[in-house]
């Protein structure tokens, strides 16, 4: 029976091979759809997975993390903090945690009320850099799932803009499933546009959050600027 040590040796290769393996297929896409791969965040969606695990991503050159959790991500927070890691929280917000996000977290992409983003702002530390915010679109205006619609997005952002400690980047959206590259560029491509009809007045927008492990083509294709990728990079929940 293989021991604790070399379990650990050999998850830590496949992260590594894992990471290097997405990352060929971003360059791959990217030439595909004359983008520039440069452009093109990968946040490693680190969520249930032990810090062995994020410190052998890390390792490998992967600095950006995203979590869903709040009580798992400040115990990663805490027992990562030798490492300069930009920690992304991508859960659904609750009014009552957004202190501890406030105080933590590099980025918030899950942003999806007016009362959330300026707690948000109220309860950065000063001493901080502004926190960095996406707003979440309901692209596919599913129940189970956060965000608002496009049609209220406006005005959010007009008012979101206005608070001081933190800076709205732009837009995360999670799509339901569909079948085919075509049916997920199609609800990608709303995204891409609202974003792009926002900068006429917001020019700073510049972050398209979308895209997973088995969309991340699509993504790509419509303008995404940061892919969200768990399973691909550290496998299958519980694994």
């Amino acid at each position: 029976m293989p021991s604790q040590t070399s379990r650990s040796a050999t998850q830590s290769a496949k992260i590594v091979a894992n990471l290097q393996h997405i990352q060929q297929n971003i360059d791959a896409y990217c030439q595909q759809y004359h983008r520039n791969s440069s452009e093109i965040t990968l946040l490693a969606v680190s969520k249930t997975k032990p810090e062995e695990d994020i410190r052998a991503a890390f390792s490998a050159g992967q600095t950006c993390f995203g979590e869903n959790y709040l009580q798992e991500a400040l115990e990663k927070i805490h027992s990562l903090a030798d490492l300069s890691i930009d920690w992304h929280f991508i859960g659904a917000i609750q009014s009552n945690k957004t202190h501890d996000l406030a105080e933590n977290f590099n980025w918030v992409h899950s942003v999806d009320r007016l009362k959330i983003a300026r707690r948000l702002s109220e309860q950065r530390p000063e001493s901080m850099p502004p926190l960095n915010i996406c707003l979440q679109i309901n692209i596919s205006n599913e129940e189970s799932k956060s965000g608002i619609s496009l049609t209220e997005l406006e005005d959010l952002v007009s008012k979101v803009v206005l608070f001081p400690n933190i800076q709205l980047r732009g837009l995360m959206a999670i799509p339901a499933k569909t079948d085919t590259l075509a049916e997920q560029r199609v609800i990608f491509a709303k995204v891409s546009k609202a974003l792009y009809s926002l900068k006429e007045k917001y020019p700073q927008l510049d972050t398209l959050s979308m895209g997973m492990t088995n969309d991340m083509e699509a993504a790509i294709a419509e303008g995404s600027t940061m892919l969200r990728i768990g399973t691909a990079i550290f496998g299958a929940r519980g694994a």
